[in-house]
């Protein structure tokens, strides 16, 4: 280290924890602040040190399972002393544990802290059960579900039309990014079953992964009884898991706190530079289906922040609620497909507790590095593809003066994102498939199949397929077809639902 650096202003991890609660019974598991706090006290642990009692900044990533409109108060009571700074996250959201280490790693830079942490944990799996107790009793269980939170802050364009959930919107992306590279519906089901495969085998290797079986890729990438298709062209075994009791906590300190704690240097990952950027809040203004401008543009600013080029990275964590998500990030990054895209396992295979899954991928990247290689880059997304956060970890020194940093590169992003069409509320007339979407019941059967359409002006539309059209339902699938680009007849339907009609 130069002798003219401010050790008190360098942010180092120091400290790593998680834990999977798995009780025989699922209705006495512990809720997500028992977990945070257990995760807390795995970290303290592993950094060796007295830390809980010191802090001086607690974040915490907000969740959904265990609602509560205050989680940092909460965990921060159970701890006994209260941290001097405490704050969560505006939403439980996939970004939201980068951006808390990425501030926690500011307030370092400017000195006006030396040891923080940052913790989130979901107890989904505990809160289902719990639920099911309170309706047989009679009792109104709180809205903890996925369903229930998206449906409430459904856009209405949206909300009319059914799409509201992650299985709903992903979609949207898979089908129009696939055309897009010129592949076949195989040819992007053999990709998602890849990348499938390689979380599969981290996460056989993770203690910490909540599904830890080897699956090959055929297996992920086959619709069966077992593996029943969920949202075309999505089988279970390629979406988020968040059906867990998991938590995690990483603890950031100045290299001179660590230093004075005693912490051994060979335990010490450095916090590299990171990058924020974001797409329009509602997933029907998008420029495109087929890219995401934000996630792109933090890939590379994060690297051209800490002078590394994509050749320099040992290990990846590129988020994977859906696949389409890790494809966007490594054709950004120009990651191999014969390399693992996770250091954690993945959402399906490694966990997916709704925020707070990067927590883990943090976790997981600094006792991957304490091992072997210098740099990880983790790519954090949160919302529907709306919010990028990219951020490096290293075991070797960042170039002085990185922190604080500035890591918002929205206006990167702008420039970077294409124009956004003109989104019509009501539609009827000519169009074409611009992408779409085929949300499945639990019986294997497609519910309905609902189009993002084009007018012949450039306009983008929404409609909406209906069941009974099974004809075209099976053209939207069908494995020598390719739907984008299709022409057809928007026409008014029951209760005002756009319905489409596919020419010829």
């Amino acid at each position: 280290m130069n002798s003219g650096v401010d050790e008190s202003r360098i942010p180092v991890i120091i400290g790593i924890g998680e834990v999977l609660d798995r009780p025989a019974n699922d209705l006495e598991g512990m809720d997500a602040f028992e977990l945070m706090l257990a995760a807390l006290e795995e970290a303290e642990a592993d950094s060796g040190a007295d830390i809980l009692d010191a802090l001086d900044w607690l974040g915490v990533e907000d969740e959904i399972s265990f609602p509560d409109p205050a989680p940092q108060e909460r965990v921060a009571a159970l701890m006994g002393r209260r941290p001097t700074h405490l704050l969560k996250t505006h939403e439980a959201s996939g970004d939201g544990p980068i951006k808390l280490i990425n501030d926690a790693a500011n307030l370092i830079g400017r000195g006006e802290i030396s040891l923080a942490a940052a913790v989130g944990a979901e107890a989904l799996r505990t809160a289902a059960k719990r639920a099911q107790a309170d309706i047989a009793a009679g009792r109104e269980p709180p809205k903890s579900s996925i369903a229930e939170v998206a449906l409430a802050n459904a856009k209405p364009l949206a909300r009319k039309h059914g799409l509201f959930t992650p299985i709903d919107v992903y979609p949207l992306y898979e089908n129009a990014a696939r055309a897009a590279w010129g592949q076949s519906l195989a040819e992007g089901q053999a990709e998602s079953g890849r990348i499938g495969e390689g979380f599969a085998s981290v996460a056989a290797a993770n203690p910490y992964a909540w599904i830890r079986k080897p699956v090959d890729a055929e297996t992920i990438a086959t619709a069966t009884p077992d593996n029943r298709m969920v949202s075309f062209p999505y089988t279970k075994l390629m979406v988020a898991n968040s059906s867990v009791n998991m938590g995690a906590a990483v603890i950031v300190a100045s290299l001179a706190k660590a230093r004075e704690l005693g912490v051994d240097e060979r335990r010490i990952v450095y916090v590299g530079a990171g990058a924020a950027a974001h797409e329009d809040e509602d997933f029907l203004r998008r420029d495109s289906y087929a890219r995401a401008a934000s996630l792109e543009t933090t890939v590379h600013a994060a690297l051209e922040r800490n002078g590394v080029a994509a050749a320099d990275i040992d290990h990846v964590e590129l988020y994977s609620c859906f696949p389409i998500v890790p494809k966007l990030a490594r054709r950004a990054l120009g990651w191999p497909l014969d390399r693992p895209c996770s250091v954690y396992g993945g959402l399906t295979f490694g966990g997916g507790p709704i925020g707070n899954c990067m927590m883990h991928a943090a976790a997981r990247m600094v006792a991957k590095l304490r091992e072997s290689g210098r740099h990880g880059l983790i790519v954090a997304n949160g919302g529907y593809a709306t919010h990028s956060h990219s951020m490096l970890f290293s075991r070797v020194p960042v170039p002085a003066g990185t922190f604080p940093q500035d890591y918002d590169v929205q206006a990167l992003a702008e420039a970077r994102r294409g124009e956004v069409p003109e989104l019509l509320e009501s539609y009827a007339g000519p169009g074409e498939i611009e992408t779409y979407t085929i949300p499945f019941d639990r019986h294997g059967r497609p519910r309905h199949a609902t189009i993002i359409g084009r007018t012949p002006e450039g306009a983008r539309f929404v409609a909406r397929v209906p069941e009974t059209d099974t004809a075209t339902i099976a053209s939207l699938m069908a494995e020598d077809a390719q739907p984008i680009g299709a022409k057809g007849i928007v026409s008014e339907g029951p209760e005002g639902l756009a319905i489409w009609t596919t020419s010829g």
